[in-house]
């Protein structure tokens, strides 16, 4: 049996920006690379989670819900994932992922003192990160793109902390062998991360934000976009692969 990289989809984008430019799972399957066999399950939409031993790595999306509104598909994953990190299964969760991931092994994760962090920013690699094998190589400071109000407010034990900036100490971090949280998008393109801004403008201007000065700030991530498709490839050598 060939094992696959399941996509587990915990949420699903705003209509309109669904209907331009797809949804999370969309996304992160393109990110993957067209050589990863990927296999898509809708956790929130109730599909069955896939026994672990059928996985080659799982890839968790990010959503609209929050992890402390302890959704019944959510806390069951939850459980999922914290049987998983027992078998060293790779494992990335983006933004809801990031933060279930980190509650799943210990953390805790709740609203951002801060509020909302939204908009493309400059992350910036931890002394850590120099030995990790899937950020080893990055440059030390670069732009990814954000749009969270929660946030892993403390992580778990053990975990070894990655990436951060002014806003957010727990932008990535590591458990175990290869499990990984980022709380950045490095699925989103520019025109994602705009079409967030401007389909939360209302909000965003009624929390003060600068919504003209959030949208002039948008630019290429080159470098986080390599991610995902960096972590499909450490996953296709653990598993034998070219």
């Amino acid at each position: 049996m060939v094992k696959k990289i399941y996509v587990l989809k915990v949420g699903t984008t705003f209509p309109a920006v669904e209907a331009q430019f797809g949804d999370f799972d969309d996304w992160t399957a393109a990110a993957l690379g067209s050589g990863t066999a990927v296999g898509l399950v809708d956790v929130e939409g109730g599909d069955d989670l896939p026994p672990v031993a059928h996985c080659a790595a799982v890839v968790i999306t990010g959503s609209h819900a929050m992890v402390t509104d302890n959704l019944p598909w959510s806390v069951a994953l939850e459980a999922w994932l914290r049987a998983a990190l027992e078998t060293d299964l790779p494992i990335l969760g983006v933004c809801y992922g990031h933060q279930l991931l980190g509650r799943a092994a210990g953390g805790e994760v709740g609203d951002h003192p801060k509020g909302k962090e939204i908009g493309t920013v400059d992350l910036t690699l931890l002394p850590e990160a120099e030995s990790d094998p899937l950020f080893e190589n990055l440059p030390k400071t670069f732009p990814v793109h954000t749009t969270h109000r929660q946030s892993v407010l403390r992580l778990p034990e053990g975990a070894t902390r990655l990436a951060s900036n002014a806003y957010e100490p727990n932008h990535a971090y590591r458990l175990r062998e290869m499990a990984y949280g980022v709380q950045f998008h490095p699925e989103y393109n520019v025109d994602i991360m705009r079409a967030y801004i401007e389909g939360q403008r209302e909000e965003l201007e009624k929390a003060g934000k600068d919504v003209a000065a959030l949208l002039a700030e948008v630019r290429d991530t080159p470098v986080a976009a390599q991610l995902i498709r960096h972590f499909a490839a450490m996953v296709s050598l653990r598993e034998g692969g070219d």
